[in-house]
């Protein structure tokens, strides 16, 4: 994969991104965020629809409320993964802005105040239900082929697509339909703006598939725990992406098991009996 990369950003500012839309990335930098969340900052006459408010950091509120003047009319929530969604009810308290998001939320604590289905409009953008990294993910997306993919499509890294919440079918599906479109832009909850995506996502989808076909070779091999193909597939050493890595092999494995390609037996996971293995025919 042809991951990008960018410096990191200038902090507790609003840095533009293309006419109308800015954006300030959170300082939680870690393994799983790269440099940070990025807010993102819609201009809509004289307010701003803020995209993903970002982790509950009162520093973080005040860059949102100090860039947009506290003038933010529509709060747009990607998925409720705590570090986009955790500064919502904070900022909604302080500028009595709606909240939008998918009408089944993934967190029970979060009920926004208009619940949005696939394809529904909002802020002139029409939300597509992207699930597969969260149950609830949804991508929004301009007439103008600009397309926020949050989490399910970003630029620096692939998602991690963790059970139960998600959902290695789902995540085929939903890049499947983003294949189906014709965007020129992705702007992602993490890392910078990806230009031209339709080549970078078929790169995506061929990787998951390629690791999936992988996996079902291994175990033609023999029945493995799920730990057993993180250490045959995987390089990764440090804890945190090692248990990402295994988050995504269990996912593998459960799609492969609704397929009724495999089957698991206490902490061994096997072929089902008569299966053939892709890379023999």
């Amino acid at each position: 994969m042809a991951f990008l990369t960018e410096p990191v950003p200038e902090r507790g500012v609003a840095l533009p991104v293309v006419s109308g839309i800015s954006r300030i990335v959170a300082n939680n930098p870690s393994l799983m965020t790269y440099h940070g969340t990025n807010t993102y900052l819609i201009e809509m006459g004289d307010s701003f629809v803020v995209l993903d408010p970002g982790p509950d950091d009162d520093g973080h509120l005040n860059d949102i409320l100090t860039a947009t003047q506290g003038k933010v009319s529509m709060i747009l929530i990607s998925h409720t993964h705590s570090d986009h969604l955790g500064a919502t009810s904070t900022l909604k308290a302080r500028t009595g802005a709606t909240t939008y998001a998918f009408h089944l939320s993934a967190d029970p604590a979060f009920a926004p105040d208009v619940l949005l289905q696939d394809g529904d409009m909002v802020a002139g953008m029409t939300a597509l239900h992207t699930p597969g990294h969260a149950s609830d993910h949804l991508c929004f997306a301009r007439p103008d082929g600009i397309v926020f993919s949050a989490d399910h499509v970003m630029s620096w890294s692939s998602s991690i697509v963790s059970p139960p919440g998600g959902d290695m079918t789902d995540y085929v599906a939903s890049l499947r339909l983003m294949l189906s479109r014709d965007d020129g832009l992705y702007l992602p909850g993490h890392g910078p703006p990806l230009p031209n995506p339709r080549p970078y996502v078929e790169d995506l989808l061929d990787y998951r598939l390629r690791r999936e076909e992988a996996i079902f070779g291994m175990l033609h091999n023999g029945p493995c725990t799920t730990w057993d193909l993180v250490d045959r597939l995987y390089s990764k050493t440090h804890p945190r992406l090692r248990q990402a890595a295994e988050r995504n092999v269990v996912a593998h494995l459960f799609k492969l098991q609704v397929e009724e390609l495999v089957w698991q037996d206490g902490e061994l996971w096997r072929v089902r009996e008569g299966i053939s293995c892709p890379c023999e025919d």
